[in-house]
């Protein structure tokens, strides 16, 4: 008998066949379309997603505080009748005090997953989102497709508007020399989740974020080089279609760089007293809005020296051909004593008629 048995495991082994198979009967199917991470007790993670029944039931959010990622959907299969399954996984929704410990391993679970598609996308929360969740569902019964939707329209867009970033970018990003890795941010206050700016990380560790105008010119300088419009409230004055173009010189010493952005654009509104129509007043508007990028992009790029994080990859720029790349190390050292010079280069267009027929 036990002769039979070997000569069954063989022949088995031998064709590559499994002697178990993966239930893929989908009236006993749960897809998980999103999963929401933050800190536990005592080192543990507080691991989140709902429950979407194919029946009439409600949907339903169930939480598990477990040591392991794959251990808190092993234990949401044992307490739920239907298997869950990740390859409809859309979302991570990462707490932000969980961003700040690092999340080096989170990201290495997803990309060893092949059920675990590389195109979804990662974001940050600031406040308590499984709560939002518990609160939110009664009155927005499709929340997460939602949210989800959001980020890819904005993502297809591509209109600059808010960073979005799926697994596969931020892979490269992080392993990749001369970068480091970004996330949108959201937060949420009084039962509404909004977009709050872009998250920083050194290495897999979120240390800043940016938001307001700072944010804003991240978009324009790295993310989509494009805003549909921006408003400058100190100016009174709103660009619309802004464009961007970015050129980085490095001087031979390593010690100085001119970082100059050519930007395309309009004005699309108005509020304060100089006169466009007229040249000389139109001008000195112009050299305003570039004194005021200048500045607030100067002290953008300081603080992202003084953080040792690299999000633009200006440290490419030090390649050569034929010659030996720098240590990353190396550069991040010489890039937090290094003196950069901004520099915006204008074509603005003033505020015309765009309906008027030429």
């Amino acid at each position: 008998m036990a002769k039979k048995l070997s000569i069954i495991f063989m022949a088995l082994w031998l064709t590559g066949c499994a002697p178990f198979t993966e239930n893929n009967i989908i009236e006993e199917l749960a897809p998980v379309t999103f999963l929401s991470l933050s800190k536990g007790d005592e080192g543990k993670i507080k691991i989140s997603t709902i429950l979407a029944p194919l029946s009439k039931e409600k949907k339903s959010v169930m939480t598990q505080e477990v040591s392991l990622i794959k251990e808190g959907l092993r234990n949401f299969n044992l307490n739920f009748y239907q298997e869950m399954k990740s390859g409809q996984m859309r979302m991570l929704i990462i707490n932000e005090d969980l961003g700040k410990e690092g999340i080096m391993s989170i990201i290495n679970v997803l990309l060893t997953d092949p059920d675990i598609s590389l195109r979804i996308y990662l974001v940050i929360v600031k406040g308590n989102f499984e709560e939002y969740l518990e609160n939110q569902l009664d009155k927005q019964e499709n929340l997460d497709y939602s949210f989800y939707r959001m980020l890819k329209h904005y993502e297809e867009k591509n209109q600059g508007e808010l960073s979005v970033v799926n697994l596969h970018e931020f892979k490269n990003l992080l392993y990749t020399p001369y970068s480091d890795p970004f996330l949108p941010v959201f937060k949420i206050e009084n039962d509404a989740i909004s977009y709050e700016g872009t998250a920083l990380f050194q290495n897999d560790k979120l240390v800043e974020i940016i938001t307001t105008f700072y944010d804003r010119i991240f978009q324009l300088l790295n993310n989509n080089h494009y805003l549909a419009v921006l408003p400058i409230p100190e100016l009174e004055v709103v660009l619309g279609h802004v464009r961007s173009k970015t050129k980085v010189d490095i001087n031979k010493s390593l010690s100085t760089m001119t970082y100059t952005v050519n930007i395309d654009s309009r004005i699309e509104e108005y509020r304060g007293e100089k006169q466009l129509f007229d040249p000389k007043d139109l001008e000195d508007l112009k050299k305003d809005i570039q004194s005021n990028l200048e500045k607030q992009t100067q002290e953008l790029v300081k603080k992202m020296q003084e953080l040792n994080v690299d999000p633009l990859q200006l440290g490419i720029h030090t390649l050569k051909p034929f010659s030996k790349p720098m240590d990353e190390k190396k550069w991040i050292k010489i890039f937090e004593k290094m003196e950069i010079k901004i520099d915006y280069q204008f074509n603005i267009e003033p505020l015309t008629d765009s309906n008027a027929k030429s």
